[in-house]
């Protein structure tokens, strides 16, 4: 007990004195998770000098008994290695404390441009032309001579590696299976970024000002030197209203170099030059690039991530196609962005999932840790299937050779122009209409908040369901339960009076009226009728035929548009009822389309922002639908 204390003691007076040095906030508690790393792991900081003579800060925490050798978990980030100097020990490493307690060396590496890196950094740098080529690099190449130089030089390696990281580092561990180096085992890409043109800041081309403007004025500031520090951010809010604030300042997007500053982000200029799928995007594509992979990979991914669900399902979906004789697998749970690493994913919202065992307790101890220990060290046992996904609705882990599961059949459930969603065809030649006001856009949420939230994807639809801009369909109450598996298909008979539209179509899961609260809910919410968003998508209306070459709409022709939301694993539960709602505005959360046809939306005028009256058709000539997988 006295050593202990003597330790404490020792490791706040190390914190202070680095506090002091670097003027950061002083750390004022030793939790039993930093007393553990203090006890047992030792700190080393290195400069790793890639094929270019570009030197990459890597920090390195090695287990403090020599007496055997370990695997290396490695972590490439732009997000920062801090707390820098060697005697500044993190509060936390790992992906998990239990991998921590059973000691692996955990390495941490600011990539090339960032933070204490040399070089340039650049956005989802795209693969380099010509792989053997000496002077060309890549995140490929980096993470290639890092763990070459990682193997031969930390002393006490086993001689192999796991890569992990979450998001953008999901994207960094997903790039190094490409060309992987020989001692790369084993990988947990989570909630990788994979396509900037489906995911994070855009989906299917159309732009979410709400979380680009909060992640980009600090991610996306040029750094002039090397740095430890994030950067201070470029404006303030004034106020948490951010459907307001949007209102005044993103429409059209041109205002936002004139009220935010936004000429000092370097991306944000570059992305308003690209506002189509074209080469700039195409070849920053990670899955174009994962063809013939040798580690073994295990993708996470969140049923409810608003970042990055795209990811996962496409960095599986591509390892699949691409690689025979694969060790390929997914797991996805009820999460947002990141849940499965922090809290016990018991509930998102107002929604519950269960707690016996919790969702990311259940993936941190009997997923994750075994997978890591199975393959890096040699011991215990792994009986993981292709794909373990969680179903919500029912919440239980489900168990499949294949993913989207085979055993399912295809339905569509058909629009009618009372409301009706059923599996018959319109008779009559009936459309429903409605009046999009660029200048009073469907809110995406009802919270007050300028961020992209969280809980969105599980929000309560009654709001927008009262809007006479927003139209829905649902089923009778359902007799038994109904199950869903995999993507979620869209096929609209449409038309506008103006020449573009943006598509949104939510489907969503109505609770029955006599449901009772979840213990987890305050009073001020009620469960009863809950309108529980289960998967949306935005589609811009102009990209029906090619992403990269838009098309303006013939004003009053029917056309068709379609599209495809991505997958579930929902169980509708006997008494429930089946909704699809379709809108042409989502804000902040989605930018608003001028509903006038330009080349590029992000240098629309403030007078091509028109009202327009769309149409969703209804007829058996022109049948709109969703199409749905029943297991």
């Amino acid at each position: 007990m006295q050593n202990k204390i003597i330790l404490i003691t020792i490791v706040l007076i190390t914190s202070l004195l680095a506090c002091i040095n670097t003027n950061k906030n002083i750390v004022t508690a030793i939790n039993g998770d930093s007393l553990f790393i203090a006890e047992n792991y030792t700190k080393n900081e290195y400069f790793v000098e890639m094929r270019d003579r570009v030197k990459l800060f890597t920090s390195v925490y090695s287990p403090k008994d020599k007496s055997k050798t370990y695997p290396i978990l490695f972590k490439r980030t732009p997000y920062s290695c801090i707390p820098y100097g060697e005697n500044n020990l993190a509060e936390s490493i790992g992906s998990s404390m239990k991998l921590v307690k059973d000691l692996y060396i955990f390495v941490y590496q600011d990539v090339r441009g960032k933070f204490m890196s040399e070089g340039e950094f650049e956005d989802v740098r795209p693969l380099a032309d010509n792989y053997n080529d000496s002077t060309k690099i890549d995140e490929s190449t980096d993470a290639w001579d890092s763990i070459d130089w990682l193997i031969k030089n930390i002393k006490n390696n086993n001689g192999k590696l796991g890569m992990w990281g979450n998001s953008y580092p999901g994207f960094y561990a997903a790039m190094a299976l490409i060309n992987a180096h020989p001692a790369y085992i084993a990988s947990t890409p989570q909630c990788p970024v994979t396509d900037w043109f489906f995911e994070d800041f855009h989906h299917n081309g159309a732009f979410l000002p709400a979380h680009y403007f909060n992640f980009g004025q600090y991610f996306g500031q040029v750094r002039t030197d090397t740095v430890k520090e994030w950067p201070a951010p470029l404006f303030e809010f004034n106020t948490d209203d951010g459907y307001e604030f949007y209102l005044e300042n993103a429409i059209p997007l041109s205002k936002i170099n004139k009220n935010l500053y936004y000429y000092k982000i370097a991306f944000w200029d570059t992305l308003m030059e690209h506002p189509n799928y074209d080469k700039f995007w195409q070849k920053r594509s990670l899955i174009t690039y994962l063809k013939d992979i040798k580690p073994a990979v295990l993708t996470i991914g969140g049923w409810f991530d608003a970042e990055d669900l795209y990811g996962p399902l496409h960095v599986f979906e591509a390892i699949e196609k691409s690689t025979e004789n694969n060790n390929n697998k997914i797991v996805m749970g009820p999460w947002i962005h990141g849940g499965f690493a922090r809290g016990n994913g018991s509930t998102l919202g107002n929604v519950f999932f269960g707690n016996s065992p919790a969702p990311s307790d259940y993936y941190r101890d009997s997923i994750e840790f075994p997978f890591f220990k199975y393959y890096l060290k040699g011991e215990g046992n792994l009986d993981l299937p292709k794909a373990l996904m969680f179903e919500t609705g029912n919440n239980k882990w489900q168990a499949f050779n294949e993913w989207p599961p085979k055993n399912s059949q295809t339905e569509k459930l058909f629009f009618h122009k009372n409301g009706d969603l059923n599996t018959q065809i319109p008779i009559n030649q009936e459309f429903n209409e409605f009046i999009s006001n660029p200048k009073n856009p469907v809110p995406y949420t009802e919270a007050v908040s300028t961020k992209m939230t969280k809980e969105y994807m599980t929000d309560d639809q009654r709001f927008a369901d009262k809007r006479e801009d927003v139209i829905s369909y649902k089923t009778i109450v359902l007799d038994n339960d109904k199950t869903i598996a995999g993507k979620i298909k869209v096929c609209l008979y449409v038309s506008t009076n103006q020449s573009d539209a943006d598509w949104i179509v939510k489907l969503i899961d109505v609770y029955p009226d006599n449901f009772k609260n979840f213990e987890h809910n305050p009073d001020s919410i009620k469960m009863a009728g809950y309108q529980q968003m289960l998967r949306s998508e935005v589609f811009r209306g102009r990209y029906r035929n090619s992403l990269e070459k838009p098309e303006a709409f013939v004003p009053n022709k029917i056309t068709k548009v379609k599209f495809e939301l991505q997958d579930v694993l929902h169980t509708f539960k006997k008494g429930h009822k089946l909704m699809v709602q379709v809108q042409s505005t989502w804000f902040p959360l989605v930018d608003v389309n001028p509903q006038k046809y330009v080349d590029n939306i992000y240098k629309a005028k403030e007078e091509d922002f028109v009202k327009a009256t769309h149409k969703i058709y209804c007829s058996k000539d022109n049948a709109s639908y969703i199409e749905i997988r029943v297991l």
